[in-house]
C-alpha cells in the first residue's frame, strides 16, 4: 500500500508532502476542500476526529499530529532523522519544540477566533511577540545544527512555519531578513527537489520560504 495524504494547500499537510518527498516514497493525495469545510465532514472525521489537516493513510493506519507523522516515517525511511545517540535525543527535542511550541503560537496568530470571544487582536499581539522570541531562540540554538545539514524532519517542519510568519496573520510583522540564520536555512530548502514538486503541486510560488506569497494551486483552496 501507499501512502495516501489528505491535504489541502498551503496547510499543514505540506509539512507531510515535503517530508515525503524528501525520503523519495511514493504516495497518492486526496484533496480536502476547505471550502466546503470538508474537514469538518463525518467521512473526514472518520479518518481525523480532530477534523484537522493533515491525515496520513499508512499500511500500519491513519495517522495525524505533524510530528507524530513525521516521527513514523522517519522510523521507516532512512535520512529523515538520526537514528541514535546524542543527534538523536537533539532531533526529538527540536521536533517536539516545533510541534507544541512554536507551530501552536502560530496557530493562536492565525486563528484567533478559536481562542477568544472579544477583540481578536488581544490574541494576535501576544502571539507575534512569542513567535518573535522563539525564532530567535531557535537562530541562536547552537544545538541546532540541523539547520545547516541536509533536508530532514526537522526541516520539513520548519520551513512552512516560516512560510506562514510571513504570508498570514494579519498586516506584515515578520521579516525573515531579520534572522540571517533562519533565511540561509530557507534559502537552502528552497532549492530541494522536495520543494521544488511542492511548488508546482500547490502552486506556492518560485521562493516559497525566502519571499513568499499567498499560494496559487491548481486545485483546492488553502482558505
Amino acid at each position: 500500500m501507499s501512502y495516501v495524504l489528505h491535504y489541502a494547500p498551503d496547510n499543514a499537510s505540506l509539512i507531510v508532502r515535503l517530508a515525503l518527498d524528501t525520503c523519495a516514497h511514493p504516495f497518492e493525495t486526496r484533496l480536502v476542500d476547505r471550502r466546503a469545510n470538508q474537514q469538518k465532514s463525518p467521512a473526514y472525521r472518520a479518518l481525523n476526529p480532530n477534523g484537522l489537516i493533515p491525515t496520513l493513510e499508512t499500511p500500519d493506519g491513519v495517522m495525524f499530529e505533524s510530528a507524530a507523522i513525521l516521527l513514523y516515517l522517519s522510523e521507516h525511511h532512512g535520512g529523515l532523522m538520526p537514528d541514535r545517540g546524542a543527534p538523536r535525543a537533539a532531533a526529538l527535542k527540536w521536533l517536539i519544540w516545533l510541534g507544541n511550541t512554536l507551530h501552536p503560537s502560530q496557530r493562536m496568530l492565525f486563528y484567533p477566533h478559536l481562542y477568544t470571544d472579544g477583540d481578536a487582536e488581544a490574541v494576535r499581539a501576544p502571539a507575534r511577540a512569542r513567535i518573535t522570541q522563539l525564532l530567535i531562540l531557535l537562530a541562536e540554538a547552537p544545538d541546532a545544527d540541523w539547520l545547516e545539514g541536509p533536508p530532514g524532519a526537522l526541516s520539513c517542519y520548519l520551513a512552512p512555519l516560516l512560510r506562514w510568519c510571513a504570508i498570514y496573520g494579519g498586516p506584515a510583522w515578520f521579516s525573515l531578513a531579520d534572522h540571517p540564520r533562519l533565511m540561509d536555512f530557507a534559502a537552502r530548502m528552497e532549492q530541494t527537489k522536495a520543494a521544488t514538486r511542492a511548488i508546482t503541486a500547490e502552486g506556492l510560488g518560485p521562493h516559497p520560504f525566502t519571499a513568499p506569497q499567498r499560494p496559487n494551486p491548481p486545485e483546492g483552496s488553502a482558505l
